[in-house]
């Protein structure tokens, strides 16, 4: 009796492991799938990038003179947030243009690469490849849009003039009021190559490399005035307080264009990106797109705030 039930006993301890075993094989099928099926959501972020032509690596390299405050400039530490310029080893990029392209890249999960350029290097750059966009204070003009795609605005900039608080033309209530006078702008913009001519009579010398160039002839007196837009002038004066802005916006007296369609496309600033890279210009608006233009303007409030010495 004590040997069948002994044989009984071991017959149901081979079923129980077997069982068992059968158990633990079922559970481990799901565990080896397991990473195969959360796979592709660790993977999402570098998916989305390398669906966007540039950004496959997911950095995101953007150009930008740095020499163009409040947008941009150099300086040689990271205070307040700065950039480091990839192509110009212990130097930094802050103003405007780093603190949006910061924002694209956050809300995109792409490192930021910044590049210094000079301004008519700028679209070359982008139709090549070598810059996925420059984010360079570039207004929106239907020349520069059959070149590149862009996005945005992502500011909106008023034309203006700036002259010496001592000047003749300091008073001036309409561009009329600056005939005559000696005056240039920066190289490739449409304030010296549709503005200044405007000017009755106006003595228009070479135009200026660079925003820095073009403030210091008036500061040196050069030139008695400069064309440029609030933005530029607001950065001027902050720093240099025998300098004043003339603004004749929505007078008689200001600047005129064949349309309020081309007046926005002068004052409307882009983010340049190249032609037909659609995925990379939506991904950029998107993201333009959560802010209004009081943010804009606080945010280039808080450029000017930082910008160096001119």
């Amino acid at each position: 009796m004590k040997k069948i039930l002994a044989l009984l006993l071991c017959a149901v301890m081979v079923f129980s492991l077997a069982a068992c075993g059968g158990s633990s094989e079922e559970s481990a099928a799901p565990e080896s799938t397991a990473p195969e099926s959360s796979a592709p959501e660790s993977t999402a972020p570098d998916g989305e990038s390398a669906a966007i032509p540039g950004l496959e690596d997911g950095v995101f390299t953007v150009g930008m003179e740095c020499a163009y405050a409040p947008y941009n400039w150099m300086q040689m530490d990271d205070s307040n947030g700065a950039v480091p310029i990839s192509n110009v080893p212990g130097s930094y990029a802050n103003g405007y243009d780093v603190m949006i392209a910061k924002k694209i890249c956050e809300a995109n999960g792409w490192e930021l690469e910044i590049v210094s350029s000079a301004w008519d290097s700028l679209t070359p750059a982008v139709q090549s490849g070598t810059m996925d966009a420059n984010i360079a204070g570039q207004s929106m003009t239907a020349e520069r849009m059959q070149e590149v795609d862009m996005a945005g605005p992502y500011y909106y900039a008023t034309i203006v003039c700036v002259t010496t608080k001592d000047s003749p033309y300091a008073s001036a209530t309409s561009i009329a009021d600056l005939a005559g006078g000696t005056c240039t702008a920066q190289s490739g913009t449409i304030w010296y190559d549709s503005c200044l001519p405007q000017i009755p009579d106006a003595n228009i010398q070479s135009p200026a490399e660079t925003a820095p160039a073009m403030i210091m002839q008036l500061q040196t007196g050069t030139v008695d005035f400069i064309c440029t837009d609030m933005p530029t002038a607001m950065g001027a004066v902050a720093k240099d307080d025998n300098l004043v802005i003339l603004n004749f916006s929505g007078t008689d007296g200001d600047f005129q264009f064949a349309s309020e369609e081309e007046r926005a496309e002068n004052v409307n600033i882009g983010i340049a990106v190249q032609k037909g890279n659609t995925a990379l210009k939506d991904a950029i608006d998107a993201v333009l797109s959560t802010m209004t233009e009081d943010d804009f303007n606080a945010l280039m409030d808080e450029a000017i705030s930082i910008q160096p010495e001119v």
